[in-house]
């Protein structure tokens, strides 16, 4: 073997070394954290995670003026909307989208207490297998333990909002005859149900959004436990 090709073999030998190297510092960075550490950082994640995203949308146009959580109306509606609009006929419609996100916006802040609780009733090993469950395992962990809840508590906040304007008769017959053609889902034919659905779907987008954030910078929520629990992820 001449010199370059040693020179060749020993480089990529020590490329290879120092590749497992850090492969086992993260792995040790991350398996010396304490069962504490892990879960107080993942709770101090959630709650920031929670008020920031209730913040967003819990005011005026925080749904309607969001193109990313904004509630339209469902398949052959939204069609059917499109063209009363084109016929100078929108007026309706527009103030039937503005009622839904209103809607929305009015729920979501009621949402608070029953995330948070959610987070307080977290266990250590939960914890600690969100944290190396991907950029949304803590969405998906609050879909699953808070969405159903959430539901029933939107629903009737949801449905007096609508009441308002007087067009959720009107919707709930027109949809259900839409759902009966197949051009509308059954669960959407329902308005109340329907802005509940939708009203959640941006809550827990959010929650997301703001999730990953703190994933890919942690040093940037000024917490000394953040920035350790996910920094060791890096």
């Amino acid at each position: 073997m001449d010199r370059r090709e040693f020179n060749g073999a020993a480089s990529g030998a020590l490329v290879a070394v120092l590749l497992l190297a850090c492969a086992r510092a993260q792995a040790l960075s991350l398996s010396d954290l304490s069962n504490a550490e892990a879960s107080q950082g993942l709770k101090t994640a959630l709650e920031r995670g929670v008020i920031a995203a209730i913040d967003v949308l819990g005011h005026n146009d925080g749904f309607l003026g969001n193109d990313k959580v904004r509630i339209r109306l469902p398949g052959y509606l939204e069609d059917a909307a499109k063209l009363l609009k084109s016929l100078g006929q929108g007026k309706r419609v527009d103030e039937l989208v503005t009622a839904m996100n209103r809607a929305a916006e009015t729920a979501v802040p009621m949402a608070k207490a029953l995330l948070v609780g959610a987070v307080k009733s977290m266990s250590v090993s939960d914890a600690r297998k969100i944290l190396v469950g991907g950029d949304t395992s803590v969405t998906e962990f609050f879909v699953e333990k808070t969405r159903e809840p959430l539901g029933v508590k939107f629903l009737p906040v949801v449905g007096k909002a609508m009441e308002k304007v007087g067009l959720a008769e009107k919707y709930n017959r027109v949809a259900s005859k839409a759902a009966g053609l197949g051009l509308v889902k059954k669960e959407d034919a329902n308005i109340q149900r329907y802005v509940t659905g939708k009203a959640l779907d941006g809550l827990y987008y959010m929650i997301g959004e703001e999730e990953k954030k703190i994933r890919q910078d942690p040093v940037a929520t000024g917490s000394a436990v953040l920035k350790k629990v996910f920094g060791a992820l890096k």
